[in-house]
């Protein structure tokens, strides 16, 4: 009878998918299936963001996100789920970042910014994220570009992007969606194996 019940229990964190499981055989199923994946997890992360003092942050706060989804529906391919969860933490963050227009930051004497200019590593950095950036953009379908142009760069309200380009505002909320989806995608997908970063 033992026997049966450790084999139960042996099968219990991966018996069904989707089932609901108790805090302890959760955090099992966690040290066991995910925790390993922490070595690539943290290489996809510092390769896919620009900022390495956050890198800590955010792999922590996708083990969060995947411990606090787990907790109502286990995973089926934890490795797919942590990336995906770690693919949309950033794609968020690149979201939430705050655009500053380009006209607040022409006068950077008037601010006194340039004492501190950056050393020529970090410009050289910046120069590649924009290049690369730009050609992100282009790459883009016309109409979608230009709906992201709008909203990002000039900063037009929804409705004035959709009065500009003449076409509702939900086909410009689809524009927006698939344009940053497309752009982030180009900006922090990981390299395909043997190619380096252009």
């Amino acid at each position: 009878m033992a026997k049966t019940t450790d084999m139960d229990r042996d099968r219990a964190p991966t018996r069904d998918f989707g089932a609901r499981m108790s805090t302890p055989e959760l955090r099992a199923w966690f040290v066991r299936e995910v925790v390993p994946l922490e070595p690539v997890l943290m290489q996809y992360l510092q390769h896919n963001w620009r900022n390495q003092s956050d890198i800590v942050d955010l792999r922590q706060e996708v083990y969060m996100r995947v411990f606090e989804a787990a907790r109502t529906q286990i995973p089926e391919r934890a490795r797919q789920f942590v990336f995906t969860t770690a693919r949309n933490l950033l794609i968020n963050r690149v979201l939430h970042e705050q655009v500053v227009p380009i006209e607040a930051v022409a006068d950077l004497e008037a601010l006194e910014i340039a004492k501190d200019a950056p050393d020529p590593e970090h410009s050289t950095i910046v120069r590649d994220e924009l290049r690369r950036l730009q050609t992100a953009l282009d790459d883009l379908p016309p109409r979608c570009r230009q709906a992201i142009v709008l909203r990002k760069i000039e900063n037009l309200s929804i409705d004035e992007i959709a009065e500009r380009m003449g076409v509702g505002e939900k086909t410009v909320k689809t524009h927006l969606t698939n344009g940053v989806r497309a752009l982030t995608e180009a900006l922090y997908r990981p390299n395909p194996v043997g190619r380096s970063a252009s």
